[in-house]
């Protein structure tokens, strides 16, 4: 079986900043993975974002660096601690999943254009196979600067998940719902 590898699902994602995101039901998604892959003792590996900025609502200052309730790390679940987009930027990431002969990964986790992307990039560009739960994933609405195009306009969080997703999708990996993760496999 694949590794599990849940990506910064944390309580500083709830930061009423972020504004309205889409598939509030992420974290369910995330558990749902993460129980079945604790009952066949397949490999979970989780990942947290400390953010260098202290007004981040992803900085220790301000306490959402904590993970979820549903998906809290058990002691023998290794965490990786990054302060970058990808989790294998600045961690013993890649060295863990060669030592233990992880070559295929099911991703999921906050956020989809960002930190859920850039690892599932790195990560197909090291060699892995890679199946992305894009509904154990969620967006943020993108109200970016666009002072460069003024023809731009805000998107919604729905469009720039699905963007994320489309453009992962047969590249870099195969998107899948959690339904086909666990009835299927990864």
């Amino acid at each position: 079986m694949a590794g599990l590898l849940l990506i910064d699902i944390q309580t500083g994602f709830d930061a009423p900043l972020w504004g309205a995101r889409n598939n509030p039901h992420a974290e369910a998604q995330a558990a749902r993975l993460l129980a079945r892959w604790r009952e066949t003792d397949a490999p979970v590996i989780h990942v947290r974002h400390l953010s260098t900025e202290p007004q981040s609502p992803l900085s220790r200052a301000n306490g959402g660096t904590d993970f979820k309730p549903e998906v809290l790390p058990r002691s023998s679940e290794p965490i990786f601690e990054k302060s970058v987009n990808a989790a294998f930027v600045g961690t013993a990431l890649e060295a863990h999943l060669r030592r233990e002969g992880i070559g295929k990964l099911v991703v999921c986790g906050l956020t989809t254009p960002h930190c859920v992307s850039s690892t599932v990039r790195m990560a197909a560009n090291l060699g892995f196979l890679v199946t992305l739960a894009h509904d154990a994933c969620a967006a943020f609405p993108e109200n970016a600067d666009t002072s460069w195009n003024r023809s731009l306009s805000p998107q919604s969080a729905t469009s720039v998940h699905e963007a994320a997703v489309s453009q992962l999708h047969g590249e870099f990996a195969r998107a899948r719902s959690c339904d086909h993760i666990l009835t299927a496999g990864s």
